[in-house]
């Protein structure tokens, strides 16, 4: 891993805090964990996540099992550049890509939670906003691996003239 790729290191760091919280509203979800924000007004994770909320799951899925899904991806993708040169190579592209859906469908949950649900969960708002900060490192980083490479075909070609 090369010292300037500093996004690429916060994103995997990001990871780490997405998926416990992932992991949280999943059992939460599951109904083996109690929510420690109890409804008052806007904040009320039982309406969101809970195990009777309607919009919680895609079909059978819950959404945090989705969440962390995206998460152990994101964190496992950094993790193989290591080892598979091909991840490497794409890295910049497949980590827009990936924190890109992540951060549309977090937008989408937000929205349901806001014009739909009429109420928020605190977790799922963290979770966005790792999301989204996740993806805005992403862009960071495909932004400056493109302006190297740009520097470097500047370069050769000077060097070859």
């Amino acid at each position: 891993m090369r010292v300037a790729d500093w996004q690429v290191r916060i994103i995997q760091l990001l990871a780490v805090p997405g998926l416990l919280l992932s992991f949280y509203l999943w059992l939460f979800h599951n109904g083996s964990l109690l929510a420690i924000c109890d409804p008052s007004g806007w904040d009320d994770c039982g309406a969101v996540s809970g195990p009777d909320a309607p919009f919680s799951s895609v079909g059978p899925i819950p959404v945090a099992a989705i969440g962390f899904v995206g998460y152990t991806a994101i964190f496992a993708l950094i993790w193989l550049r290591a080892w598979l040169p091909i991840v490497d190579d794409y890295l910049p592209e497949a980590l827009v890509g990936v924190t890109g859906i992540a951060f549309l469908f977090s937008l989408y949950l937000t929205a349901l939670e806001l014009f739909v649900i009429h109420a928020l969960c605190r977790y799922c708002v963290v979770s966005a906003v790792i999301v989204a900060l996740m993806f805005g490192l992403s862009l960071s980083f495909l932004r400056s691996v493109t302006s190297r490479s740009h520097e470097d075909v500047n370069e050769a070609s000077a060097s070859a003239a």
